[in-house]
Formats: C-alpha cells, structure tokens, sequence
C-alpha cells in the first residue's frame, strides 16, 4: 500500500490529465487523497500485525471513506471484498489470485462495467487472468505477470468507444484516449510487483 500511494502521487498530474479529457478532471487528486489515507491505515495495520484479509478490508474500506467520485466504492469493494476472501495469517499466489478475482467480480457488479467498456476493468481483468494463470509460480514472478497483463490492458483502451461511466457521454469523442481507471489499475498492479522485487 506504500508502493500504490506513492505511485498513485507520483501520477497524480498523469491521471488528473487523462481524465480531464473524457471525465471531470478529479482521478488523480482523488485516488492521491484516498491512497493516502489507506497508506496511513496500512501501517497501523501493520504495527498490529494484521493478517491479510482484515488489512485488505479495513483499508479498502479507507479508500471507500477517502475517495471522492466513483473510483472510491469501485476500489474500495475490490479491496474489501478481496480481503473477505482471504483467511490466515499469509496468502500464497494461488490465493490472492482466487481472492481478486472475487474481488473484481465485485467491482463488476457494482460498477455494471466489462472487459471492453473502457474503465478500470479492461486492466484489472487481464491482471488477474495473468496471476491466475501462474497461480503455481512464486507470488513476485506471477505479480510481475499480472503488472504485465495491466499494462496491456491499459493500453488496449485507447481506441476504444467508452460504454461506461462519465467518459461514456462523450460518445465517439471518447476514442483515442486512455482511460484514468485503467491507467491507475495498472500503476497498482506494478506498485505490487515492485513492492515484491525492487527491480521490477
């Protein structure tokens, strides 16, 4: 969660510059503003020496509390739902992947978004796929996989017509314009790889 915010900062005029073209110009001060406060839950969680599953839902739920617009619930639930998948005190790749999974479905359902759409999704889901597909590999190989699959993903939405969300008003003026939500997803998938293996 370090990692994510100081990526999340570091991308905050990024993002705010993507999504002043098809949204309303707020996705990066706040997700910067969100992660933050989840950064601040993270390490007392980690002083208390949290397990996984209640870190993820407690910070999830700082997110859900700290961002403003959309991304806010989307990730939030994501977190949270994510966490409520995983037990014990550790998680191995086989089941984190499980448990995003879980927690993408959630952000589908709640956002009413899909592959394609041009939002968060069309990175997350990808990501996903990737680390599980490696769900035997080591957790920093199968992170790196899922960073990977994120960024292309990411990529992917620029010719894209959105179908949801505020950019989705815009219609045809939509296309040739990576999507915010996508592009934050992706700076999260390779804050974890990097969190995992410096060099990643």
């Amino acid at each position: 969660m370090r990692a994510v915010a100081a990526s999340i900062a570091e991308h905050e005029a990024e993002l705010t510059a993507l999504d002043a073209a098809i949204g309303d110009g707020d996705h990066g001060a706040n997700l910067r503003r969100g992660f933050s406060a989840a950064a601040v839950a993270a390490e007392r969680l980690a002083a208390e020496d949290a397990e996984p599953g209640p870190f993820l839902v407690e910070v999830g739920g700082a997110l859900i509390s700290n961002v403003g617009g959309a991304a806010g619930p989307l990730y939030g639930t994501a977190l949270r739902t994510t966490g409520k998948a995983i037990t014990g005190p550790s998680a191995d790749t086989a089941t984190l992947a499980a448990a995003l999974r879980t927690g993408l479905d959630a952000l589908c359902r709640l956002g009413g978004a899909v592959p394609g759409d041009k939002t968060m999704v069309d990175a997350f889901d990808p990501a996903v796929a990737a680390m599980q597909a490696a769900a035997d590999a080591p957790l920093p190989h199968a992170a790196l996989l899922a960073a990977e699959a994120a960024e292309e993903g990411m990529r992917a939405t620029a010719p894209l017509r959105a179908r949801k969300g505020r950019a989705s008003y815009l219609g045809d003026r939509s296309i040739g314009h990576q999507d915010p939500g996508a592009t934050s997803t992706a700076l999260m998938f390779r804050a974890l790889a990097r969190a995992l293996t410096p060099t990643a």
